[in-house]
């Protein structure tokens, strides 16, 4: 299972960066997390042509929701961190801990922070 970041499906709506990677991934049956369909809302809300786009990138999408496995993964992960001195938000925490769970594939451009989080696999 291939998983999309926030980044990459801005990209793709805005037709630059990692939109190939996304259109690509998305004819195989790309997935997201429910955090970033949220992060995607909520930069929309206020636009309705944003809204749109959203809501049609997202009904072409699994969203992935957050459920018990995952939150734990996600607190180990950024407990594991922690204590390690590095540290990632909480929202990267929640989507490295759902993806970690399924042992899905992470397509973002954000390595700085997912390239800290072992046992993740970034495309």
């Amino acid at each position: 299972m291939i998983v999309a970041d926030t980044d990459v499906l801005i990209d793709f709506m805005k037709g630059k960066g990692a939109a190939r990677s996304v259109a690509s991934a998305l004819e195989r049956g790309l997935a997201t997390t429910v955090v970033s369909a949220f992060e995607l809302w909520a930069g929309s809300i206020g636009s309705r042509r944003r809204e749109t786009a959203v809501e049609k990138l997202l009904a072409a999408l699994e969203v992935i929701s957050l459920d018990p496995a995952s939150a734990l993964e996600a607190a180990r992960l950024k407990t594991s961190l922690r204590s390690r001195g590095t540290t990632i938000g909480t929202a990267d925490a929640l989507i490295a801990g759902m993806c970690v769970s399924r042992g899905a594939v992470l397509l973002t451009r954000n390595k700085k922070d997912f390239t800290k989080v072992p046992g993740l696999t970034l495309g």
